[in-house]
């Protein structure tokens, strides 16, 4: 769905590391399927009312939708999916998601793993949604899974917090079944205080002991009530609930039973199933004697109130619709009847009605998967009267319990008296029982095409209206009128993808449906009347929501229809449609402002008025009398214009148009007429219009009153002026002859006009003839004759036309021509002159040889031949040509004979025809008269070789010589043979053209090729080849015997040709070319050897194009790309993809258009022209630059390779490419030559080199200078040339430079590329271990200890009280005191304001009492917040009386407001941080822990290769090696052991803390093994092993340095096996000790021991001081030059070291998607599982409060504001100390990476300017340009906080209520009652002096109060 693929999505990703979920609305296209049910009309409309469709899509493919469940009373969409349910509103957005999945597990585990050990090797195992039910008595949802066999949740409907989960009793595990639908609960309510009871039906998935297969639960009040889900009744023998007997799995081993539908219905439940058939049948079966098990669909009955089930019935249900069975139940939906079903099927309205869908057959998986499909109806009541029948005949003993499934054997009924009424609820005989007889359902609809998999109904209006899913994901709409009138009237496509699941749902008000598939939820309207735009329409669409709405004029409801109900205004049946006619409805364009009248039927009353509008030509004001309304029609300058070759006519819509609604609601066709258009009299009357012709004028008027004469009006046809049909007029030419024609009403011309004349036009020249009228009906075209150029043509056709007084024609309807013809054109024979029409009486003159007209012939008349006459029998008959020349002996062959005068009739030649003395018998349909005769051959004697054709002309008797014709050329008989054929296999698909070579393979006529029984289309054949097209194989693969047919003969040699597996296509390298094609293309394959001539093809817009393979082997070959066919004009600039993408491969069609490919077409690169002129100047061996662009195509593996050629003339010169220039090193050549560059399919000359060579010095002027100065000349031109050449090779040089530097910076943006692909990969698999559970958080305690009173790791509030047991109770009694006045507000504000006021009260102690009041009031948060306010409040108010600027406000931690503010942040993110940012903190944390790691970091200063901080950046180059280590588990040595990545140069603590990362990956760290413990062990072959530390006595020193061990030093290999062991005391640790601890311990190990916030490290690398006694440095990988012996060149300078900082660039590239993901989070207003914190909204609002009380509006500073007091408050010091939330170790190079991270952040949400120059930070730089995307992120975050609803005090204060329960006892109150206290003795005497001016405080007695707490805690007793 597009709508939501372009925008970029960032503000809707909270906690989603996976993917993104948004709610889309969009586009949906309801199309119309092929119709089945007869007459039903199907509409198909694009819908634009977007708003209506909404739908939310998987958030990961895994996690497919199961269940739908809507709460009827606010219309909330609760759904069920693999590891998740959403609650989701009526447009599908998320509310709230709870997590279900997924969890370690194995189904073999019973009972689960969750109540006791298991033994099964447990594995992540999704959790698929079985039921999800609506408990809305209790206000909650039931959502059971297939984790832990089957344990069900109870969630609140509200927010879905968790209730309870039932797991630790067997009736708690409903079933460990995977599949979501074959699982089905029914909620049965009672209306007394009792509790609810829950029916479940389950498939058992072959554990019938563990699970019944149906069972009733009790549903307790209580959500964590023990007896959740316990059997209603349970005891020894008898139970709620049946189990499937393990005999039935003897039987059947795979038997089960799937539930797929449920529901309750008056003293009922129902359920119906989809369950094997038992029994021995020959159609039944095992499934194990390899036939399919057979299905049978059946409803089963239970009373609600049976606690025993012995009222368990069940009948088997079907339809028979057209003599095909549906027997396998799809989905079902219990619904109303409505009163028009129901008449239908004789049941009450409000009766239930079952709506089914049942596919075709009894088999589940057919071979053969059926798409059929039906829908049906039952009726309950007809279904419970069948049972009720069933029971009382077996409560008389009759038959057997028929319930194979359930008792293997066959009970007989027992017999009782009992009188068995509609309730019956059976006994603990005869029970449970099976009907035998099937109920059938009445058939609604079928649908062979699109299998139907779902269904929902209901009433509206009386109708029954049924919605069907399909399998291609589309919702049918059918109308159910009657139990055989089922219309289907409009289809929409739901989903992408279907199939459409089983579960749908009606929205709360019926407007809408919820469908779902797999990966995608949809809302669809129940209808959607605004696609159809006329009232026929809309009303005949079928749709009962539908009708018309008059004056609106659109189809809509009738509630959304303006006063509906008064009368005629919404048409709600056909016949109500608007009908309007007008009168008269066709008027001439010379009639103007005619008045019309317009009648309209069915119009509502118009007292508003109307106007009658023509199109857009007037619009004019409507008279409305009655149902009549007056208009008139347009005036003259309205009028159309009516054109000649537009007909004579133009139809215009008149339209009503109400001046209520403005709006045109009823319209008709009128029309235009011009009868002057006509020019001829027929086309004149013959107009539907009224339209006369004057014939004497000769003119068509609509007003025959301007015709000149009465008599001259023609209103007929009949009365027309008119030429009559004649037949074939015939004039020879050069004879002088009339024509005389027949007509009719021809005019007599009137005094002034002119008379008649013939108009005849010959070979394109007008001959005009005058003509005679005799009277009105005849004309004559007097004596003329008529001549045409040329003898190719024996006649000729000539148009004629009538005309009179100039250029009046008369109508010539019959299309008369007049023939003329010559005797003698092409007929240069007696036969085919005697052939001619005998009408043209043409005779064979014999004297002069030739044909001639009778009359033109001079001799007599016995001289003559004619047709017919009494001489009519041409001599001398010849042979011309005969064809073929030989053929084989058995006949059978067509020769084909040519020549003159063979005879005129076919029997003349009859059985007179012989060819090499066979009889040849001649064909009727070959011969044509005098010059072909076809024949076919007999069979010839073996002694018959060969001889000439005779043919004897004459019918019977003897055969005289002038009449035999005797051929010149001789026919010979041959014998053809067959030798071989090639190639000797092709595809089974045919298509190969087969070359069959032999002898005499062209005689003969007629060829055919068979291959087996198959024929080979013939092509084409020479003496010794012919080939041959092969057909698609019809027995598959192997070789078939070829054979040859030549006429009779049939020819057969041992030929073989093997069809052969067709050819497949596994992979295309590159997938890419360029527009113009002609690229190289390496197909891989199989097979691709039998194909002759492979094409390469592609197709774009309708356009194929084709282009040549080369086959290199059977598995590969080589093909030019072929030309994207798209057309120059639109030739983009961006890559297209072809619509299909394939190959020709003689006929295999599969690989035509491959689906697996994603070849794409980048643009042509296109040359700009080497100057304006066209001619470049040249010196010898400069180099020639093209340039232009689109060189290097941008494919996703880095830039893609052209093959370039640029000619010089005839000679290619040396390239270099880049992006936008060619350079060319030009060959050794001087003057003009033209420049050709090619690639691909393109040749270009971007114009012409002209290369002049420099002029040499003249030798005269040489000899004319002395020898002195002619040695200073040489030297001087020596110095120029070597000049000249050195510029003109550093220009060379520059430009070669210019060229690396281009390809250098693609190189860092591809290996930032290939950087973040690595990482993403190894990010991936860190992340997917730390889902969920896997991230190390904090506990609540720790983590606000750390942020409260950073680097402290024992405070006392975690302890108890210490005081001396003695005081113990005074203290105690003291501190309860001070805990009260603590909670006195006015105290504690005069308390805090008080030190404050001190000038020796520090900055840290505010921090401090902040801090400690907070953890006091930690049970009080409402009390705390509230005193938190006031606090800030004072702030502001202080801060602007003393006119700073108000943007510092809360800039700085400078009073116990501003750290109260952090710390009540602290206390209110937790679930926030925990629930949504924590996720992406910590991948982020991780991601740069292990980019940093990837390279070498040095282990003494700190700095790495890979960093975000330039402060922290190795500048120089080091060689490293990734080397693997497989490391033996240090707690479980025989534990497989565990590859770990190291570098070579890591020192040899570096290599312990990777191994340990990586054995406890998901170990949080203060619970791993420390790296200082252990010692690592080199383990080698033999036994051998070897302990590596940092520094032994193998260790190096040169001069006063010594460098730490490395992997490198000790030449550790690939694949070494490592081990850490505990730490071992060896001599040499023991003498060094103090070295060791000093350089490693002291310098640098407790620095990152450090657990406060590491600002005071960041930045400053640890000094390295010599060692005190023996004055030696340690270095690791960089030496540190800070003492003054700084070399120039060692470390190089400030300018080369600046190269390295492209490195940065290359880390943040790499860590880019991590920052996103967490500034995305942190600024972004919807969350998975968790809606914006309120305390969020709470503190903005309230600061909105403090601005607006200010009449602070400046934007900037509200901004401010907000970012000081989260942002910088909370975020900030969050997102650099990482180690405050989580339980991990950070390194410096971690910190300083992070802290830039956190500057990025704080830039982000300030609202100044940052100016960047050169100088500027590179922390600064480096983000400089997402920072402005940040922002807007940031500006739109807060102002989306701001458009949400307020939160009331009160919904505050439950919130803060609740956290303070949550975290109740965390901290010891009187410890920090105790650390508060400390101040108060400090400032006693200031305390109480302030306490005793207070007004409040003095009403409170509070001074005095306090003296009471000092009394108590310094009394010393």
């Amino acid at each position: 769905m597009t709508s939501f693929t372009r925008t970029r999505t960032y503000f809707f990703v909270c906690c989603f590391l996976p993917s993104l979920v948004l709610p889309v609305t969009s586009q949906t296209v309801v199309q119309a399927p092929q119709a089945h049910s007869a007459g039903s009309q199907v509409i198909t409309a694009l819908l634009q009312e977007e708003e209506e469709y909404a739908s939310f899509h998987a958030e990961n493919p895994e996690w497919t939708f199961n269940h739908l469940a809507v709460d009827y009373r606010n219309g909330n969409v609760y759904l069920g999916a693999v590891n998740r349910i959403y609650k989701l509103s009526p447009g599908l957005e998320v509310l709230v998601s709870h997590e279900t999945g997924p969890d370690e597990d194995n189904r073999k585990c019973y009972p689960p793993r969750i109540v006791q050990p298991c033994s099964e090797p447990l594995t992540l195992t999704n959790n698929v949604n079985k039921m999800l039910l609506m408990d809305y008595r209790e206000n909650r949802l039931l959502a059971c899974g297939s984790l832990y066999q089957g344990i069900c949740k109870l969630l609140r409907l509200d927010d879905l917090f968790k209730l309870g989960e039932p797991f630790h009793k067997k009736e708690h595990y409903l079933s460990g079944v995977n599949e979501s639908g074959s699982v089905f609960g029914v909620i049965v309510s009672y209306s007394n205080a009792s509790p609810d009871m829950l029916f479940v039906a389950t498939a058992v998935d072959g554990k019938p002991e563990y699970f019944p297969t149906i069972s009733s639960r009790k549903l307790a009040r209580n959500s964590e009530e023990d007896g959740m889900f316990a059997y209603v009744f349970h005891d020894e023998f008898v139970a709620s609930m049946i189990k499937i007997p393990s005999d039935t799995f003897t039987v059947i081993p795979d038997f089960d039973i799937y539930y797929i539908y449920g529901f309750a219905s008056g003293n009922f439940v129902y359920f119906l199933t989809l369950q094997p058939e038992m029994g021995g049948g020959p159609t039944t079966g095992s499934s194990s004697a390899g036939r399919e098990q057979v299905y049978t669909s059946k409803i089963v009955r239970l009373c609600k109130a049976d606690t025993a089930f012995n009222s368990y019935v069940e009948v088997p249900i079907g339809c028979i619709s057209g003599n095909v069975e549906y027997r396998l139940l799809e989905a079902a939906y219990l619904s109303k009847a409505g009163a028009i079903l129901a008449r239908s099927l004789d049941v009450a309205p409000e009766d239930d009605v079952l709506f089914a869908v049942f596919s075709k057959g009894q088999k589940r998986r057919p071979r053969k998967a059926f798409q059929d499909s039906a829908l049906c109806v039952f009726s309950l009541r007809k279904i419970n009267e069948k049972i009720k029948e069933r029971l009382q005949s077996c409560y008389k003993g009759e038959g057997t319990l028929d319930l194979a499934w359930l008792k293997v054997k066959d009970i007989p009924c027992s017999s009782a008296l009992l009188t068995i009424d509609d309730d019956f609820c059976g006994l603990d005989m005869n029970a449970p029982l099976g009907v035998s007889e099937m109920v059938r359902g009445k058939p609604l609809f079928s649908d062979a095409v699109d299998k139907m998999t779902s269904v929902i109904a209901y009433v509206y209006k009386n109708h029954s209206l049924v919605f069907v899913g399909t399998k291609s994901g589309r919702v049918k709409k059918i109308r159910v009128d009657g139990s055989s009138r089922a219309l289907q009237y409009e289809t929409v496509q739901a989903v992408e993808n279907g199939p459409i699941l089983r579960d749908m749902a009606f929205s709360s008000d019926h407007h809408y449906l919820y469908v779902m598939s797999e990966a995608q939820l949809s809302r669809v309207p129940v209808e959607a009347c605004g696609q159809y735009s006329t009232c026929s329409e809309c009303l005949g669409s079928g749709d009962p929501h539908c009708g018309w709405c008059v004056l609106h004029n659109m189809c809509t409801r009738k509630e959304k229809c303006e006063r509906s109900s008064e009368p005629r205004r919404f048409a709600s049946d056909i016949k109500q449609c608007v009908r309007l006619s007008v009168h008269p409805n066709n008027i001439s364009v010379s009639q103007f402002s005619v008045t019309l009248v317009l009648e309209a039927h069915n119009v509502p009353e118009l007292s508003a008025g109307v106007n009658c509008t023509f199109e857009d030509l007037a619009e004019m004001n409507g008279l409305v009398e009655g149902n009549r309304i007056k208009c008139s029609s347009p005036a003259e300058k309205e009028m159309p214009r009516i054109i000649v070759d537009k007909g004579d006519h133009q139809i215009v819509q008149l339209y009503l148009k109400s001046k209520e609604t403005g709006l045109a609601f009823a319209n008709t066709s009128f029309v235009f007429y011009n009868c002057s258009v006509h020019k001829s009299c027929l086309s004149c009357v013959s107009s539907p219009y009224q339209c006369h012709w004057c014939k004497y004028r000769h003119d068509c008027t609509h007003d025959p009153r301007t015709c000149s004469f009465q008599e001259g009006r023609v209103k007929k046809p009949e009365g027309c002026p008119q030429l009559l049909p004649a037949e074939g007029i015939l004039v020879p030419v050069n004879v002088v002859k009339p024509i005389t024609l027949r007509a009719k009403n021809l005019p007599q011309p009137q005094s002034g006009q002119r008379g008649y004349e013939c108009l005849l036009t010959i070979q394109g020249n007008e001959h005009r003839v005058p003509a005679l009228r005799f009277n009105s009906s005849s004309v004559q075209c007097q004596n003329t004759s008529y001549f045409y150029d040329g003898m190719e043509m024996s006649s000729l056709p000539v148009e004629l036309t009538v005309i009179w007084n100039g250029d009046f024609s008369i109508d010539n309807p019959a299309h008369n021509k007049v023939h003329l013809y010559k005797c003698d054109a092409q007929r240069g024979s007696c036969g085919l002159c005697l052939k001619a029409n005998p009408l043209y009486g043409c005779v064979w003159c014999k004297g002069e040889n030739r044909c001639t007209l009778k009359q033109h012939c001079p001799h007599p008349e016995n001289q003559w031949l004619e047709h017919n006459g009494i001489n009519s029998k041409c001599t001398n008959p010849t042979i011309t040509k005969i064809t073929p020349l030989r053929g084989p002996r058995e006949g059978g062959t067509l020769v084909t004979i040519r020549g003159e005068n063979l005879g005129l009739d076919f029997r003349e030649i009859q059985g007179n025809v012989k060819v090499a003395e066979v009889v040849c018998t001649p064909i009727r349909e070959g011969y044509i008269p005098a010059e072909q005769i076809v024949c076919e051959m007999g069979k010839a004697e073996l002694s018959q070789f060969s001889g000439n054709v005779q043919v004897c002309v004459g019918v019977g008797g003897q055969c005289r010589p002038e009449f035999m014709a005797v051929s010149s050329k001789y026919y010979y008989f041959v014998i053809p043979r067959l030798i071989a054929l090639r190639p000797n296999r092709g595809p089974v698909s045919g298509g190969t053209i087969v070359n069959i070579t032999g002898s005499h393979v062209d005689a003969g006529s007629n060829v055919s090729v068979m291959f087996k029984d198959q024929p080979c289309t013939y092509l084409r054949r020479g003496g010794q080849w012919l080939t041959c097209r092969t057909h698609a194989s019809l027995h598959g693969y192997g070789s078939v015997s070829v054979s040859v047919s030549i006429d009779k003969a049939h020819l057969e040699k041992d030929l073989q040709f093997e069809y052969v597996e067709d050819p497949t296509i596994t992979k295309i390298e590159p997938e890419w070319s360029i527009y113009s094609g002609h690229t190289p293309v390496t197909v891989t394959g199989t097979n691709l050897d039998i194909i002759q001539t492979p094409l390469i093809r592609a197709k774009y817009n309708g356009h194929e194009t084709l282009n040549l393979c080369q086959v290199l082997s059977p598995t590969s070959m080589l093909c030019q790309a072929p030309e994207l066919p798209i057309s120059l004009a639109r030739q983009q600039e961006v890559p297209e993809r072809p619509d299909e993408f394939g190959f020709k491969l003689d006929d295999v069609q599969v690989l035509m258009a491959l689906n697996n490919t994603n070849f794409i077409y980048y643009p042509n690169p296109e040359f700009e022209p080497l100057s304006v002129s066209g001619v470049l100047e040249l010196k010898p061996g400069s180099p020639i630059i093209l340039k232009g662009r689109n060189f290097l195509p941008p494919t996703n593996s880095g830039n893609g390779k052209l093959n370039y050629t640029v000619l010089i003339g005839e000679k290619p010169c040396m390239l270099t490419v880049s992006e936008t220039q060619l350079l060319c090193e030009s060959p050794n050549l001087t003057g003009r030559h033209k420049v050709l560059a090619r690639v691909g399919g393109i040749e270009f000359s971007p114009g012409v080199v002209h290369i002049t060579s420099d002029s040499q010095l003249s030798s005269s002027a040489i000899f004319g200078i002395a020898g002195a100065g002619a040695m200073l000349i040489l030297v001087i031109v020596a110095v120029l040339i070597a000049y000249k050449r050195k510029s003109r090779e550093s220009d060379l040089t520059l430009k070669r430079l210019q060229m690396q530097m281009d390809n250098l910076e693609s190189r860092v943006a591809l290996e930032c590329k290939e950087a973040f692909a690595e990482l993403q990969t190894d990010i991936h698999e860190l992340t997917s271990d730390l889902d969920g559970a896997g991230i190390p958080f904090l506990d609540y305690r720790t983590y606000t200890m750390r942020v409260l009173f950073p680097g402290i790791e024992e405070h006392p509030v975690l302890r108890d009280l210490e005081v001396p047991g003695y005081r113990q109770e005074q203290v105690e009694k003291g501190l309860k005191l001070f805990g009260q006045l603590i909670n006195n507000k006015i105290f504690l504000l005069c308390f805090i304001r008080t030190l404050e006021a001190q000038r020796g009260f520090s900055m840290r102690d505010r921090g401090n009492v902040a801090s400690l009041i907070m953890t006091v009031l930690q049970s009080k948060l409402e009390y705390a917040t509230d005193v938190l306010k006031h606090l800030l409040s004072d702030l502001i108010d202080r801060n602007l009386e003393s006119k700073n600027h108000p943007k510092l406000l809360l800039r700085r931690t400078e009073s116990v407001a501003e750290k109260m503010l952090t710390n009540w942040f602290t206390f209110l993110l937790y679930k926030f941080l925990k629930e949504c940012a924590g996720e992406p903190l910590f991948s982020l944390f991780c991601a740069i822990k292990q980019q940093m790691e990837k390279g070498p970091i040095d282990s003494i200063t700190g700095e790495a290769r890979y960093s975000l901080s330039e402060d922290k950046l190795i500048r120089q180059q080091i060689d490293y090696k990734t080397l693997v280590v497989n490391c033996i588990h240090p707690e479980n040595e025989k534990s497989p052991e565990i590859q770990v990545k190291v570098l070579n140069c890591d020192t040899i603590s570096q290599v312990k803390e990777k191994i340990l990362d990586a054995i406890y990956k998901n170990v949080p760290h203060s619970h791993r093994l420390k790296a200082s413990d252990m010692d690592l062990e080199w383990r080698q072959g033999r036994g051998q092993r070897m302990i590596l530390q940092d520094e032994d006595v193998t260790t190096k020193i040169e001069g006063d340095w010594k460098r730490l061990n490395m992997l490198a030093h000790y030449q550790v290999p690939d694949n070494a096996v490592m081990a850490l062991v505990p730490k071992q005391v060896t001599a040499y640790n023991s003498v060094n000790n103090s070295t060791v601890s000093r350089t490693s311990a002291s310098k640098y190990e407790n620095m990152i021991k450090y657990t406060g916030s590491p600002d005071s490290l960041r930045s400053r690398t640890p000094m390295i001081t010599p060692d005190l006694e023996s004055g030696v440095k340690v270095w690791h990988l960089v030496k540190n030059h800070e003492h003054g012996d700084q070399k120039e060149g060692d470390r190089g300078s400030k300018m080369v070291s600046e190269i390295y900082l492209t490195r940065l660039l290359a880390t943040k590239g790499t860590l880019q998607k991590f920052v996103d993901d967490l500034f995305e989070t942190i600024f972004s207003t919807a969350h998975r599982g968790s809606a914006l914190p309120l305390a969020i909204k709470y503190m903005f609002d309230f600061l909105d409060e403090q601005a607006d009380k200010h009449s602070i509006h400046d934007p900037h500073v509200r901004h401010t504001w907000k970012s000081n007091c989260l942002p910088l408050r909370f975020w900030v010091n969050v997102i650099k100390n990482p180690q405050f939330v989580f339980d991990i170790h950070k390194s410096s190079i971690t910190d300083a990476c992070l802290s830039v991270v956190a500057q990025t952040f704080m830039d982000s949400c300030s609202t100044s300017e940052h100016r960047l120059g050169k100088d500027s930070p590179s922390n600064k730089l480096l983000y400089a340009k997402d920072i402005p995307s940040y922002k807007s992120w940031v500006e739109r975050y807060y102002s989306d906080i701001n458009k949400m609803p307020a939160i009331s005090d009160q919904d505050m204060n439950a919130y803060l209520a609740e956290q303070s329960r949550m975290h109740m006892n965390e901290f010891n109150t009187m410890s920090s009652l105790s650390e508060i206290y400390s101040y108060v003795g400090k400032y006693t005497e200031e305390i109480v002096c302030a306490l005793e001016q207070d007004d409040a405080a003095r009403k409170q007695r509070l001074a005095f109060k306090l003296e009471q707490v000092v009394a108590f805690m310094s009394l010393e007793s």
